[in-house]
């Protein structure tokens, strides 16, 4: 039927001037309209006609001849839940096609390889490198033990077995605050004489006594260096002091430095005598003086008391007397 003709409301036989208040039989063989209000259904039941598809009204005489609103009422309610359950079938179709054409994986952990292998290279890689970390531990601390061993057995090192010099930068010497005159070499002189000091029988603590040395003889008695050649410590080790070629301060006299190597003993040795480690390394010493071409092979050996006996500093009778039976000793 055209939609410019009238049409007659197929309940109240009036005219239906107005499209949007007219509802039409979803039946096409029908094709009836009615008023929408001539229909019994509520506003809401006619919005629901509105916007679900799929759902369409139909006449009376479609429906077989039911008459009351009521009874149109559940049929619409009817239609409405088997159009839901129509959604519903044709959603759960939805779910069921999309877990199978892209189902939820867990990402691989290595994309090159299968899930599996490439959890077992991860877990093989994390135990390799935890494994390596412990072992660089365990190798860092044994590296650290054995060097305190050595330091330890360094420290422990005389003269009866090496000859070690801890050189000017070990101890952390104060460079000379001035040119130190050089000496006529080989000399004829050997002296010895103590620090008057606490003694020391480890390389951390004779390095110590020998800074505390310099600093004094530097800023108190206004010396350019420390005053002794060498200085030979109870643990055994020769620290450089002004070494073999530059005149020494030992004495505080000219006469005597400018022609003598001095060699310092660390410790006060009125009473107490020098260590085994102390005497032996003083022979090593003497030898390589000799070998070296610093001291004369007919040198004197010899203490600084015998040489300036009014000098109280260089009382040190325990010292003096263990070389009494040396071949150089006067």
């Amino acid at each position: 039927m055209s939609r410019n003709t009238l049409e007659i409301c197929l309940k109240c036989h009036g005219i239906i001037a107005d499209n949007d208040r007219r509802i039409e039989c979803d039946n096409g063989f029908c094709a009836r309209s009615c008023h929408r209000k001539c229909t019994e259904l509520s506003e809401d039941q006619l919005k629901v006609l509105e916007t679900v598809p799929n759902l369409r009204w139909k006449c009376d005489t479609c429906l077989n001849g039911v008459q009351t609103g009521a009874q149109m009422s559940k049929w619409l309610e009817k239609s409405l839940r088997e159009h839901e359950k129509r959604l519903e079938i044709l959603e759960e179709g939805l779910v069921k096609r999309s877990k199978h054409e892209d189902p939820a994986q867990t990402p691989p952990i290595c994309p090159f390889l299968p899930n599996t292998v490439g959890r077992k290279a991860v877990t093989v890689t994390v135990v390799f490198v935890t494994l390596t970390f412990l072992l660089g531990i365990v190798l860092a601390t044994t590296t650290n033990l054995f060097g305190k061993t050595l330091n330890q057995n360094l420290d422990n090192i005389g003269g009866g077995l090496i000859l070690r010099f801890v050189e000017r930068q070990q101890w952390l010497a104060q460079p000379p605050q001035k040119e130190i005159p050089d000496l006529e070499l080989p000399v004829g002189l050997v002296i010895a004489l103590p620090t008057n000091s606490e003694n020391c029988n480890t390389q951390a603590i004779c390095v110590l006594r020998v800074r505390l040395l310099q600093s004094y003889d530097i800023e108190s008695s206004q010396k350019c260096d420390i005053s002794y050649n060498f200085l030979i410590g109870g643990d055994g080790n020769v620290y450089v002091g002004r070494g073999w070629d530059k005149m020494g301060a030992h004495m505080n006299n000219i006469p005597y430095d400018s022609r003598s190597l001095s060699f310092a003993y660390i410790g006060s040795f009125k009473t107490i005598q020098p260590s085994a480690k102390q005497l032996s390394v003083t022979r090593l010493l003497l030898e390589r003086g000799v070998k070296l071409g610093k001291i004369a092979p007919n040198y004197r050996f010899t203490a600084s008391s015998k040489l300036m006996p009014s000098v109280t500093d260089f009382k040190a009778d325990a010292l003096y007397n263990s070389f009494a039976n040396w071949t150089h000793w006067s």
